[in-house]
């Protein structure tokens, strides 16, 4: 719960900030103590469950992960317009405040006594290392990194191509963002019964395979000098669903054998994630011209890429299986 309590601090800090600079710094530490929002959640889920039922979690875990960022630029927008831009943080504040009681009264230690007795710095250097050789966990970890690398590079160019080179208006921009997210959702709650069904690996298999194959369509279809709105509407809409299988499959295949170290597997994981993002924005950001060409080859190439590890990391697993013993 500290992190959250130091979320909150610097929440209120953002609030009352004199000048841009301390609202720099305070965002930067609340930033920091938010993080833990997202990593701490994923061990939870690998410290009480594995496979298909952890498989069930994660993907409720990406429903409040993927519905958080929709609402809040929309509530977000209310707040301001209504009460003024420091009215945001003392909301931040105030939900940061709920989450600290929920924390101390609703969430049990999920680790035995002997585990955080033995946890250290040391340790978790030792386990940041141990992960960062295991190429299992990497190979997994890239696949949704890039997945989510694709989404980043839609993220950053969209709006300037939807409102300014299609002339979407700004409320009709954000229900065309939205239904792209319901996709993704939608999809992703299916993880639990397809892996119920299916397994995880073939679940990742598959909708690997339907991204990247549906990217590269698009992307065939928009260089061969077809620019419609309607056709990369509906091949993005079935894109991302195939992409809400993707990450919740992955994450719990990545920790799976990683219990006694999940939370510095979840912190890794989501700092692997948000880089190779963050590169692919800036990459993306170098080739924008302001049609949409640039941004569907950037997302191309990151299906294209995570189709590639998937074939990689996946096959490497089951070579491992089949491999006859000594």
């Amino acid at each position: 719960s500290l992190p959250v309590c130091r979320s909150r601090t610097m929440a209120r800090g953002s609030a009352t900030a004199p000048n841009i600079e301390w609202l720099i710094a305070f965002r930067f530490l609340q930033g920091l103590g938010a993080s833990a929002g997202m990593a701490v959640p994923r061990a939870i889920v690998r410290d009480l469950h594995t496979g298909n039922e952890a498989a069930k979690l994660m993907s409720l875990l990406m429903l409040v992960f993927s519905v958080s960022p929709i609402l809040a630029p929309l509530t977000g927008s209310q707040i301001i317009e209504s009460f003024g831009w420091r009215a945001v943080f003392w909301t931040v504040t105030g939900a940061a405040a709920l989450a600290t009681i929920l924390l101390a009264t609703s969430l049990n230690e999920t680790r035995s006594v002997e585990e955080r007795a033995n946890s250290s710095f040391g340790t978790a250097l030792a386990g940041y290392r141990y992960l960062m050789g295991d190429r299992n966990f990497l190979g997994l970890t890239a696949i949704a990194g890039f997945g989510i690398a694709s989404f980043f590079v839609y993220l950053s160019s969209s709006s300037f191509i939807l409102i300014g080179h299609y002339g979407l208006s700004p409320s009709v921009y954000s229900v065309f963002f939205s239904i792209n997210a319901v996709a993704f959702i939608g999809m992703s709650q299916l993880t639990g019964m397809l892996a119920d069904r299916f397994g995880l690996k073939r679940v990742v298999w598959v909708a690997v395979t339907g991204y990247a194959t549906v990217m590269v369509a698009l992307f065939a279809i928009m260089a061969s000098g077809v620019d419609r709105l309607d056709v990369m509407a509906a091949l993005l809409f079935v894109g991302y669903g195939f992409l809400g299988l993707v990450i919740p499959t992955t994450s719990v295949l990545a920790m799976e054998e990683h219990g006694e170290i999940a939370g510095t597997a979840s912190a890794l994981m989501g700092t692997l994630h948000f880089a190779i993002g963050a590169l692919a924005m800036g990459v993306a950001g170098i080739f924008f011209d302001g049609t949409p060409l640039p941004m569907v080859a950037g997302i191309t190439l990151c299906a294209v890429i995570s189709f590639s590890l998937a074939k990689l990391t996946l096959g490497r697993a089951r070579e491992a299986v089949e491999a006859p013993a000594e």
